[in-house]
C-alpha cells in the first residue's frame, strides 16, 4: 500500500485505461477521484469495484471544454477526500482523419480536449498538487511512429509530451515530478479492430496492451520509488517503437 494518504485525481477514469489506473491506484492505498463526460454509469461501476476492495473513490462528472470546469473539481476533490497529490490526465479524444480533409471544425475538436484540456488540468494541478507530488499525462506511440489518418491526434499528444517537460522544469523546487507515459495499441473500446489484429504481429510480446499495462507504469511513476525521475515519455508498447 505505497501511496497510503495520497490522493489521486484521475480524468477520463470511466473506461479503459483511465478506469485500470484508477483501480491500480486505489490498490496501492490512493484515495481516487475519477471525471467522466459522459459515462457514469461505467465511471460509478469502476467506483463501486475500488470500494469493495476497501478503498476510497469518487466519480465527478466533469467536461473538459468548459474551460472553468477544473477549478471546482478540484475544490470538490478536495473536500470529499483531501488535498491532491497525484493528478493523471488521461482524458482524450481521437480524430482519424487525413491532413488533406481537415477542416477548421476538425481543428477546434481534435485539440478540445487532448491539448487545451490537458494544458489546464496540468495548470490546476500544478497549483494545486502537494509538495512531493506527481503529475502523469497520457501520451501515445503515435508520437514517434506516424501512421496516416492520426496526424492530428498525434499532434495533439506531442504538445501533452512537451507540457510534461516544461512542467518538470518549472515544479521540480516544490519536489513535484511530472511525467508522461505513450502506450501503444491497447485493447480498449477506441482500438479500430483491423489494428486489434495488425498490432501482435509488430511487438516482440506479440500481443496488445491490456490496460493494466499501462496503469502499472502509472503507478509507478505515482510512487516514491520514481522520485528521481521526471521530465520523461515513457514508452509502453512491448518494444513495438
Amino acid at each position: 500500500m505505497r501511496l497510503n494518504d495520497r490522493v489521486a485525481l484521475v480524468t477520463g477514469g470511466s473506461r479503459g485505461i483511465g478506469a485500470a489506473i484508477a483501480r491500480r491506484l486505489a490498490a496501492d492505498g490512493a484515495a481516487v477521484a475519477i471525471t467522466y463526460s459522459s459515462a457514469r454509469e461505467d465511471a460509478v461501476a469502476v467506483v463501486r469495484a475500488i470500494e469493495a476492495q476497501g478503498g476510497r473513490a469518487i466519480a465527478l462528472p466533469l467536461d473538459l471544454k468548459q474551460r472553468t470546469a477544473l477549478s471546482g473539481t478540484f475544490d470538490e476533490v478536495a473536500r470529499q477526500l483531501g488535498p491532491v497529490s497525484i493528478v493523471v490526465a488521461n482524458a482524450g479524444d481521437i480524430l482519424s482523419k487525413p491532413i488533406a480533409e481537415v477542416t477548421p471544425a476538425d481543428v477546434d475538436a481534435g485539440f478540445a480536449v487532448n491539448t487545451g484540456g490537458t494544458l489546464l488540468t496540468f495548470a490546476e494541478a500544478a497549483r494545486r498538487v502537494t509538495r512531493g507530488g506527481r503529475i502523469i499525462g497520457i501520451s501515445t506511440i503515435l508520437t514517434r511512429q506516424p501512421r496516416a489518418g492520426m496526424g492530428i491526434y498525434a499532434a495533439s499528444k506531442a504538445a501533452v509530451e512537451q507540457l510534461i517537460r516544461a512542467l518538470a522544469q518549472e515544479l521540480g523546487p516544490n519536489g513535484i515530478t511530472a511525467n508522461a507515459v505513450a502506450p501503444g495499441p491497447t485493447d480498449t473500446r477506441m482500438l479500430v479492430p483491423a489494428r486489434r489484429e495488425q498490432a501482435p504481429t509488430q511487438t516482440p510480446l506479440g500481443r496488445i496492451a491490456a490496460p493494466e499495462d499501462i496503469a502499472d507504469v502509472v503507478a509507478f511513476l505515482a510512487s516514491d520509488e520514481a522520485r528521481w525521475i521526471t521530465g520523461q515519455v515513457i514508452n509502453v508498447n512491448g518494444g513495438m517503437a
